[in-house]
């Protein structure tokens, strides 16, 4: 009887079409999930619903930026990751200053100056055992109407400097902003860093977005999509009543941010005619 229903009220409803925001938001994971792109393994892999959907054999894409966290955000584990594995963290941050308020026993009060966001706290011995990330919702400029996906970017992908015209995020954006442009309004190129052991984006400016796709670009900012893509969302397991113990802090060193060198000339020549317009 309910199929009948539903059959019918599609059929009323034909030409209104589509779903609204609001239904997609509290539909959630029985529409598939979070759609979004992965670089693991040094390939562009579209996700959804937690599967690959299709790869991109080249080693650049080009993307919009349609929605950033204004922050990174940190995980912390007990153990080193396994793929697969279903575990909550011990500690987590939605703005890489202090601990979210859901934490029960951080380990410390903030992230600087913890032990675990310290360089070489790894589990390998390099980089931090607290991961950084920084969550971003992008477009694809052939299909801005299209779907709205999550790129989640390791920070190796977000700090670092210029290299031949290609930067590291939080770089890239900071070089966008010095010249006035919106890191929205720009076709941005990724590329794996062929260098790098580990999967590594830089980016560059590409073009400037077609005009005629800006009202879609705004729109598509403020979708549920773009909004939970940009939100740090975290497993926590059930209760179990026991907490971590919280370790001794130390104090961690301070290391000077790398300088961005200045742009080539060609990218600078895009740049300078962009911002004539």
């Amino acid at each position: 009887m309910s199929k009948d229903i539903i059959a019918s009220i599609k059929n009323d409803l034909a030409v209104i079409g589509g779903l609204d925001e609001d239904t997609k938001a509290v539909a959630g994971g029985s529409l598939g999930g979070t759609k979004r792109i992965s670089i693991k393994g040094g390939v562009f892999r579209k996700m959804a619903g937690g599967k690959e959907v299709g790869a991109i054999e080249d080693r650049h894409m080009n993307v919009i930026f349609v929605k950033m966290a204004h922050n990174p955000s940190r995980t912390y584990y007990s153990g080193a990751y396994k793929e697969g594995e279903r575990i909550a963290p011990i500690c987590w941050s939605s703005d890489s200053k202090t601990p979210d308020p859901e934490v029960k026993n951080p380990p410390s009060d903030k992230c600087e100056g913890c032990q675990f966001s310290a360089k070489g706290s790894g589990y390998s011995g390099n980089g931090s055992a607290c991961r950084l990330s920084w969550r971003t919702a992008v477009v694809l400029p052939n299909d801005p109407g299209g779907d709205v996906m999550q790129l989640v970017l390791p920070a190796t992908s977000v700090f670092g400097k210029e290299e031949n015209g290609r930067w590291p995020f939080k770089e890239y954006v900071k070089m966008l902003a010095n010249h006035n442009i919106s890191a929205g309004r720009v076709v941005t190129k990724m590329q794996f860093d062929t260098k790098a052991t580990a999967p590594r984006v830089l980016f560059s400016p590409a073009s400037g977005i077609n005009p005629e796709d800006l009202d879609t670009l705004t729109e598509q900012s403020k979708t549920a999509a773009a909004e939970s893509a940009v939100k740090m969302t975290v497993y926590q397991a059930e209760e179990s009543g026991e907490e971590p113990a919280a370790p001794k802090l130390r104090e961690t060193k301070k290391v000077k941010a790398a300088s961005s060198d200045s742009a080539p000339a060609e990218v600078a020549d895009v740049i300078k005619e962009w911002t004539k317009k």
